[in-house]
């Protein structure tokens, strides 16, 4: 998915091209190109000596077609035959012999076997990739702990026999605990070395990124410092594929207190690109948090400093393609060399080559020299390879201003990518990259023209018409793996493509400059987080959007159903377009759909009900709760797993100021979410739990806390705020506890609010001991029945009877995820609540749910 719209900022402008003036396209290379592409992608996981089989009879059958084609004395050329007919049997055929020998890779040798057995071994292997953190995720009420995964070829392994073995046999090197968990990588290191230089995937501060030498030593984190092409020796446990069909022969797991003895020194090649990867990141340090992590990930494609939050914004907003090595960062490097489409062939050509009197011969010379040091620079792997590929189309667009062409030269990149690499078939990036190329060759242009035909200026109407093809060509595949459309995909591009050229142009030049003058290459990279920041600014703002997107069938029955109804839009639209009042109209219900402004939404839909008192939002498997403090103001409490989620809840109620904060507990699916409740919001104090547990989401909340400068504050029984027409006590933790609470559960803080003559009692995950508690203090003695529960931990079956019976709720609110594993909420818990009158909501069910009262003991409840 990252691959996706390839070369979109600079190919968009290949409107300039007059399709009707070029003639018919040239497809002859298509049907060759897809039956390799098909061919490989069914072959690499079958067995061999089928792939065998295709292979020789799709070669003997294009052979004989070939002698057949060529006619006879008396005897016609039959054009079916003939070389067209041959080719794409040939190119199947080869297709079949590589698919069929990359394949058998994964059988050969004894890792398979090893892993199919979950053996222990020690192997020597040898780095492919840059080792990369995973995500952060969220796993009930804590943050599952990251790893370290690096791809590699075992060249030797010695089984627990002790039998050693020479072989070759890809694999997925996974070790446990590494990194710090909150996406940048901190604290790698190189034990053992007498550098102890940080790596190349993390935040890598100014050491120089220089390679563990022979004989030193990783461990943990420190996978994060090791280099492509670097030979190691680890001790580890073999175990089958993740997912069947993968390109991996086994997963090698090897745990974070095991030490990796370095073998080999990495290539120089290799060597070079980390000091340059690694100098970008020091020109960037400085710069604010967005544009430090998002600039190196435009230019070289390194992401390790991109936060989970930020990459699920580009996600959100079908920008992913940017934080990934593309064919647009080498396009527009190429485009400044030898300047806009179709005058490089012209005497007033522009562009840096020729102002410095390169003649063409020259400039290509140049061209590829700068496409081999991209290669280098950003890994020799297989997404580089077809970024640079997909670039050198753009490239001879560039070039010729010519659309006629570029069809065989993506037909011929696509054939030749596929036979180096089959698994490239198999890959959706890969599909991605391919049909957003392809739509910018073909549909772009057309449909810029159509633009400007009907007045359009012709920059807008060039980006547009980029933004909506490769769209339009690549949604369907992105809804199969997401099940979901975005609705600001188009204006998202459109507008981040002003700012892609400049920032990639500026950090390309810091990445040259800072090897020989890192003062100026802070300041090119200061320059370059402008444009960054702009991007990072775009996707957050359009992933928070309340109609940023809509819910679409998974699989490929859903993306049929997605481009079916994209070809009939577009069919549509060509009518549309004749009229500019439709035009203004739908773009129009476009805005207010995606904006969904408060005042038209709460008299289509009644949302948010007027006079709302409490809002459980629903993010899922934990818990945000909004309590209305005046027009525009909520208090906070708890922020839920998902920033985009409680984000999204906030703006849907209107609540740009936050007085206060309360996270009941440091459990991640009460915390996680805090940056969304921060984001762009005027926010008072954080008030917390005392008891600081578990250490990483503690950390976590006051490092966003910090960034933003926001105070936080522990809340204690006993105190009492106010916050406009709300009042609210805190019932528990008490000051010093005893005992000690069992887990930050039984420390929940623990809420009574009075508002408009209502009464709450929001009670956190407090568990039935700390209940019991509870009912034990003063204040607790003192509790009155109360209007609304917010049920404790998403309504799990332990609860205290006597505390149920005597806060005897008329309305009982449960957050809880849609088809948890927890069973939440509890059938025992529903029942022993709707015996006692109360009426159950859940967000599991019911969505985000408000309730509505005043005085007079009125209580409503939407939905």
């Amino acid at each position: 998915m990252q691959g996706g719209r390839e070369a979109l900022s600079t190919v968009g402008r290949l409107g300039d091209a007059h399709p009707r003036q070029e003639g018919p396209l040239d497809l002859r290379l298509v049907p060759p190109a897809l039956a390799a592409w098909g061919t490989a992608a069914l072959t690499v996981t079958g067995s061999p000596w089928w792939a065998g089989l295709v292979a020789v009879a799709c070669a003997v059958g294009g052979a004989g077609l070939l002698v057949a084609g060529r006619g006879g004395a008396g005897r016609p050329a039959r054009p079916w035959r003939g070389p067209s007919a041959a080719a794409l049997l040939l190119c199947t055929a080869a297709a079949a012999a590589s698919a069929g020998l990359h394949g058998a890779d994964l059988r050969r040798g004894p890792v398979p076997g090893l892993g199919a057995e979950f053996a222990r071994v020690d192997v020597e292997l040898e780095v492919t990739s840059d080792p990369r953190l995973t995500r952060p995720r969220i796993s009930g009420n804590h943050a599952a702990p990251t790893s370290v995964l690096v791809e590699a070829d075992v060249v030797r392994v010695t089984g627990p026999d002790g039998d050693t073995a020479r072989t070759r046999a890809p694999v997925l090197v996974v070790v446990g605990g590494g990194g710090k968990g909150d996406g940048e990588g901190r604290g790698t290191r190189v034990d053992g070395s007498e550098r102890g230089e940080r790596g190349d995937s993390g935040d890598r501060g100014t050491a120089s990124p220089r390679a563990p030498g022979k004989s030193s030593q990783v461990r943990g984190s420190s996978w994060l410092s090791v280099l492509p092409s670097t030979r190691m020796r680890v001790r580890g446990s073999l175990a089958p594929p993740m997912v069947a069909g993968d390109r991996v022969a086994a997963v090698l797991r090897v745990g974070s207190g095991e030490r990796a003895r370095v073998v080999g020194a990495p290539s120089r090649s290799q060597r070079v690109a980390g000091e340059l990867r690694a100098g970008l990141r020091e020109a960037t340090g400085g710069l604010d948090a967005d544009a430090r992590a998002l600039l190196p990930g435009l230019v070289v494609g390194d992401t390790a400093r991109v936060t989970p939050e930020l990459h699920a914004a580009f996600e959100e907003t079908d920008l992913l393609h940017l934080m990934a090595v593309s064919g647009a960062n080498f396009t527009i490097l190429l485009a400044l060399l030898i300047g806009p489409p179709g005058t490089a062939q012209r005497v007033e050509r522009r562009g840096l080559a020729p102002r410095i009197g390169l003649p063409l011969r020259t400039t290509a010379v140049l061209g590829g020299a700068l496409t081999l040091g991209f290669v280098v620079v950003c890994r020799p792997e297989p997404s580089v390879l077809r970024a640079a590929s997909c670039g050198l189309i753009a490239l001879l667009a560039v070039a010729t201003g010519r659309r006629r062409s570029l069809l065989p030269a993506l037909a011929t990149a696509v054939l030749l990518l596929v036979l180096y690499d089959p698994w490239l078939a198999r890959s959706y990036g890969f599909l991605l990259s391919v049909l957003a190329t392809g739509a910018l060759l073909t549909l772009a242009p057309r449909w810029s023209a159509a633009l400007r035909g009907r007045g359009v200026p012709a920059r807008l109407a060039e980006g547009l018409a980029a933004a909506a093809a490769a769209q339009a060509v690549c949604a369907p595949v992105v809804a199969v793996l997401a099940a979901r459309v975005s609705l600001v995909a188009v204006p998202c591009n459109l507008l981040a493509e002003f700012a892609v050229a400049p920032a990639t142009v500026l950090g390309f030049a810091a990445l040259a400059t800072a090897p020989l003058a890192m003062p100026v290459a802070k300041s090119l990279a200061w320059c370059a987080g402008w444009p960054t920041g702009w991007i990072a600014d775009l996707a957050r703002t359009g992933a928070a959007l309340p109609g940023s997107g809509m819910d679409w069938p998974g699989g490929w029955r859903g993306g049929a159903l997605l481009a079916l109804g994209t070809a009939v839009l577009v069919l549509v639209g060509r009518r549309a377009l004749a009229s500019p009042w439709i035009c203004g109209v739908c773009a129009l219900l476009l805005v207010l759909v995606i904006t969904r402004p408060a005042p038209l939404v709460r008299g289509v839909t009644g949302w948010p009900p007027a006079g709302w008192r409490l809002a459980m939002c629903d993010v899922g498997q934990g818990d945000a709760l909004v309590l209305a403090a005046g027009a525009g103001t909520g208090v906070v409490v708890d922020a839920g797993p998902d920033p985009l989620l409680v984000d999204r809840c906030l703006r849907s109620l209107g609540v740009t100021r936050v007085p206060a904060v309360v996270l009941t507990h440091f459990h991640a699916d009460h915390v996680a979410g805090l940056a969304g409740v921060l984001r762009g919001r005027d926010v008072g104090q954080i008030e917390t739990s005392g008891f600081e547990e578990p250490p990483d989401q503690v950390a976590f909340v006051r490092r966003e806390a910090a960034r933003r400068g926001v105070p936080v504050v522990r809340a204690a029984a006993g105190e009492r705020r106010r916050a406009g027409p709300l009042d609210w006590q805190v019932l528990w933790p008490p000051p010093d506890p005893a005992p000690t609470p069992d887990g930050p559960n039984d420390a929940s803080v623990t809420l009574l609010v009075r508002v408009a003559g209502l009464t709450l009692l929001l009670l956190g995950d407090l568990e039935p001991p700390a209940q019991r508690a509870l009912l034990r203090t003063p204040a607790g003695a003192r509790l009155p029945p109360v209007d609304v529960l917010k049920v404790a931990h998403h309504g799990s079956a332990y609860q205290d009877p006597e505390l149920l019976r005597r806060a005897a709720p008329r309305v009982a609110l449960i957050s809880a995820g849609r088809d948890n594993t927890y069973g939440h909420p509890a059938p025992s818990t529903l029942a022993a609540l709707r015996a006692r009158g109360a009426a159950v909501l859940r967000t599991d069910r019911e969505g985000t749910v408000a309730v509505v009262g005043g005085g007079g003991g009125e209580l409503r409840v939407f939905p």
